[in-house]
C-alpha cells in the first residue's frame, strides 16, 4: 500500500466553489458517443466508469453551444432536449463519489456545413485544409450572441447536474482562432492587438462568470503555445493566462496545440494514418489524407510530462489553481507535478486505457499506466467511439501493423 501522508495526490482540493476528493481530473478528450448529438450508453457507462475508478472529477468533452459548432454526427450538442440523458450521467458520476464537468465550447473553422446547418464561421474568413472548408468571418451581432450562447451554456449545465464547466478556449477553435494571430486577421476591435484579440473570450467569461454564480466552477483550458511560427507564443499565453485570472477562472488548464495546423504538438507522438482512414466513409477523404496525412499531421517526438518546462513559467506567474494536463502516465510523474505547484493533474489516454488507473495509484507505489502512446484512440475517434487498440479484438493486420513499431 502506499503511503499517501506525504503526497498531495489523494488529498481534497478546491475550484472555486467546488472540492474535489483527490487531485485527478479525468481530461475533456473527445468520447465520440454521442450520436444523433446527445448522450448515449456508450458515455453513461464509460464516464461512470472512471468516476468509479477513483477520479476526482470527469469532464464530458468537445460539447458545443450551438449548432453551428459542430463537426462531427457523433459530438455532444449541449441543448435542452438531451437534459435528461445527461442528468442521467451526472447522477451515476456523482453516485461513485466523484465530481462531474462539461467542456463547453465551439469548433468555429473546423465545423461542417452538412453539422453545423450553415458555413463555419470563424474569426475571420478563409479555407481551413484541416476539414476541409471554408468559413466565414463573424458579424458583431453574431459574436454578442455567440458569447451569450456560451452563458446560457452554463445554465443548462446547472440544470443537467454538473458541478463544473470548462469553457475551450485553446486547441485552434472558436475562441482560440480569435485570441490567434494566424486565424485572426480582422481590421476592427477583435483583430489586431492582443487586447483586441482577447475581447470576444472575455466577452465569453462574463456571460460565462455571471451565469455560473456561487455554485459552479469554472475551468478554462487555454493555450501555452500553439505550436507552431505565427501563432501564440509564451509571452502572449501568460497574458491570455492573467486576464483570465482577473476575470474570475476559478482554474486554468493548461495546454498548447492548434487542431488545424500543429494538432500533434497537443498530443504528441505520431498519428497511425492507416488506423485513422480505416474508419472513413468518404472515399475521397479516406484516399486524401492516406496520402497526405504524414504531411499535414507531422509527427512531435512524445516524453512523459511533456508541458511541465512551459507550464512552469505559468506557475511562477498566477496565484490561482492550475490543472497540468500533457503526458501523465505514471505516478510518480504526476507527484512529481503536484510537488511543484500544481493543484490538480489531468489525464485522458491514461484513462482510455485503464479507467480505474487512479485506484490503481492508490495501492502501487509506482503504477504506470499500460498507455502505449500509439494513438489509435485518436485515429479511431473521428469516426467513431474512442477506444484504446488494447481493448479491440480482431483489429486488422494492417492496423496492428502500424501500430507495433511504437510499443
Amino acid at each position: 500500500m502506499t503511503n499517501d501522508k506525504s503526497s498531495l495526490l489523494f488529498t481534497p482540493a478546491a475550484i472555486g466553489p467546488l472540492t474535489l476528493r483527490n487531485r485527478t481530473i479525468r481530461a475533456a478528450a473527445f468520447e465520440g458517443m454521442c450520436d444523433g448529438n446527445a448522450p448515449t450508453d456508450l458515455l453513461y457507462n464509460y464516464h461512470r466508469s472512471v468516476a468509479a475508478g477513483g477520479v476526482g472529477m470527469t469532464t464530458l468533452a468537445y460539447a458545443s453551444v450551438t449548432r453551428s459548432g459542430l463537426s462531427f454526427p457523433h459530438q455532444l450538442w449541449l441543448r435542452r432536449e438531451i437534459l435528461p440523458g445527461l442528468r442521467r450521467i451526472t447522477d451515476a458520476i456523482h453516485a461513485e463519489g466523484a465530481a462531474a464537468s462539461i467542456q463547453i465550447g465551439h469548433c468555429g473553422n473546423m465545423s461542417k456545413k452538412s453539422m453545423a446547418g450553415c458555413l463555419p464561421i470563424s474569426a475571420s474568413s478563409g479555407f481551413n485544409l484541416y476539414s476541409p472548408t471554408f468559413c466565414r468571418g463573424m458579424r458583431i451581432s453574431e459574436i454578442t450572441a455567440m458569447a451569450k450562447a456560451f452563458g446560457q451554456a452554463v445554465h443548462l449545465a446547472q440544470e443537467a447536474g454538473f458541478d463544473a464547466v470548462e469553457v475551450h478556449a485553446g486547441h485552434g477553435y472558436l475562441i482560440s482562432q480569435f485570441l490567434s494571430p494566424y486565424t485572426n486577421k480582422r481590421k476592427d476591435d477583435f483583430g489586431g492587438s492582443l487586447s483586441n484579440r482577447m475581447r470576444f473570450m472575455r466577452m465569453v467569461m462574463q456571460e460565462v462568470m455571471q451565469a455560473a454564480g456561487t455554485d459552479t466552477a469554472v475551468l478554462v483550458k487555454t493555450n501555452m503555445r500553439d505550436g507552431f511560427k505565427g501563432g501564440i507564443e509564451i509571452d502572449e499565453a501568460i497574458e491570455i493566462a492573467r486576464t483570465l485570472e482577473q476575470d474570475g477562472a476559478h482554474a486554468l488548464i493548461l495546454s498548447g496545440g492548434f487542431v488545424s495546423k500543429a494538432p500533434m504538438y497537443v498530443m504528441r507522438g505520431s498519428m497511425p494514418i492507416r488506423s485513422m482512414t480505416h474508419y472513413m466513409q468518404n472515399w475521397g477523404l479516406k484516399i486524401g489524407v492516406r496520402m497526405a496525412g504524414r504531411f499535414m499531421i507531422p509527427s512531435v517526438p512524445f516524453q512523459e510530462a511533456y508541458f511541465l518546462d512551459d507550464a512552469m513559467k505559468f506557475r511562477e506567474t498566477l496565484r490561482l489553481p492550475l490543472v497540468y494536463v500533457g503526458g501523465l502516465i505514471s505516478r510518480n510523474k504526476i507527484d512529481e507535478v503536484l510537488d511543484k505547484g500544481f493543484e490538480f493533474v489531468s489525464m485522458a489516454r491514461a484513462l482510455i486505457n485503464d479507467p480505474a488507473f487512479v485506484n490503481r495509484m492508490r495501492t502501487e507505489e509506482d503504477a504506470r499506466s499500460g498507455c502505449e502512446h500509439a494513438n489509435y484512440c485518436i485515429a479511431r475517434m473521428y469516426s467513431r467511439e474512442m477506444a484504446c487498440h488494447q481493448h479491440i479484438p480482431n483489429l486488422p493486420h494492417s492496423i496492428r501493423k502500424e501500430l507495433k513499431p511504437t510499443r
